[in-house]
């Protein structure tokens, strides 16, 4: 694997190139490398009036990697027709959205999948690189449970029925975490089914669905079809409407175990919004065995950590937003910025979650049509972290800062 700086220049040098001496294939190459070694989940080469600019979602933030370059616009319709290209992509379609993948191969490091939207703009042709993380072996112990908290989820996947689900919004980890476990139940003696939109992941030994709005599979058509396959286990991408929220609940009743994410700001709001709905209140209290919210923050990079200790103003503003929070607590953690981490501080993402599992109080509360906030009190009471508590001890233990914790939370 090569090393990210020197990729940088490579790429610089190749960029100030006359354009018929610059080879499209492997500068496309080199973007993918860039953001694989930069852990981005994006590529973004977005045209402009006279130039055009390629950034890199690194750690959830758009990174202007190379804005002193000032790339010329003359480049931006060949990169965007290599992409098209390799993507099985139509290249004399320029006014309609397109979506496509590609796989290459990246020496010291394998095949990279690559998911493709191109879109049409004032400017021209947008195009948005996704980076699958496929050749990532992710584990349950990986994902920032606390050990509680896994404890929790490894025991709600054991059983053969009911619903699992992971909620937050777009990006913020749901289906990394729903592929996770659909890891560790990947056995022969299990029927694994999912339907999504898009395929996030491949995973081998399963039956993978694309939605396609088009022709009219739905989620929920999907659905109907998926439970006569005969399967085991079941993950539906998102309950997005009444119809898939019904069939999912049923599907989970009746013997199968289905996974699925809602986009929910918490997880103690997951009740109400399926009873809003049109879910009758005693089907999701009987259904639903756990409920994970979450939410991804940047951790502090490792080559340039250091203490940071809070003032007496600071401390009495943080205590304001938690009011838990004990008096002499006051050292935190910060990145001070190196070359590691493009000085940004950050290097990597880890979860902040809240688990909430389904036990006899709070099924009443369901079938009582409690508020999300009273569902949530007693979901703390019967030992729930929520996900500040756990943002606030990752920032105590200098994985995360205190203000990335805030912005997550509070954004």
């Amino acid at each position: 694997m090569r090393d990210l700086n020197a990729l940088k220049l490579i790429i610089e040098k190749t960029l100030v190139q006359q354009v018929e001496k610059i080879s499209l294939v492997d500068l496309v190459d080199l973007f993918v490398e860039y953001a694989y070694i930069a852990h981005a989940s994006d590529i973004h080469i977005q045209p402009e009036d006279e130039k055009v600019r390629i950034r890199f979602r690194v750690d959830g933030i758009l990174q202007d990697i190379f804005g002193e370059i000032g790339i010329g616009k003359i480049i931006h319709h060949e990169i965007i027709s290599r992409i098209k290209v390799i993507s099985g992509l139509r290249i004399d379609e320029h006014l309609t959205p397109q979506d496509g993948r590609f796989r290459t191969k990246v020496e010291g490091i394998g095949d990279i999948n690559i998911r493709v939207s191109i879109m049409p703009t004032y400017h021209g042709e947008n195009a948005v690189l996704r980076i699958l993380a496929e050749t990532q072996e992710w584990k349950l112990e990986d994902l920032g449970f606390t050990p509680n908290e896994l404890e929790k989820v490894k025991k709600s996947i054991k059983r053969p029925y009911g619903m699992i689900l992971a909620n937050g919004p777009t990006g913020s980890g749901k289906t990394t975490t729903l592929y996770t476990i659909l890891k560790k139940l990947n056995n022969p003696t299990a029927s694994i089914v999912t339907i999504e939109d898009p395929i996030e992941y491949s995973l081998d030994g399963t039956t993978q669905i694309q939605a396609n709005m088009q022709v009219g599979l739905t989620f929920a058509n999907g659905l109907r079809s998926v439970l006569r396959q005969d399967p085991n286990i079941i993950m539906v991408g998102e309950i997005r409407d009444q119809e898939t929220a019904g069939i999912a609940v049923n599907a989970a009743l009746t013997g199968h175990l289905v996974l699925s994410t809602l986009h929910t700001n918490d997880a103690a709001t997951t009740f109400p919004r399926l009873i809003d709905m049109g879910v009758p209140p005693f089907l999701v209290a009987s259904t639903i065995n756990i409920v994970m919210g979450q939410r991804l923050v940047r951790m502090i990079c490792d080559s340039c950590k250091g203490k940071r200790v809070l003032s007496q103003g600071e401390l009495n503003s943080l205590r304001e937003v938690i009011p838990e929070l004990k008096e002499n607590v006051r050292v935190f953690y910060e990145g001070k910025g190196c070359n590691v981490c493009n000085n940004t501080g950050y290097h990597g993402r880890i979860g902040i979650r809240e688990v909430l599992e389904i036990n006899d109080e709070i099924r009443k509360l369901i079938m009582n049509r409690a508020t999300s906030q009273e569902i949530k009190q007693a979901a703390i009471e019967n030992g729930m972290i929520t996900m500040i508590k756990d943002g606030v001890s990752k920032a105590l233990s200098g994985t995360t800062t205190l203000e990335e914790v805030l912005r997550i939370i509070y954004e």
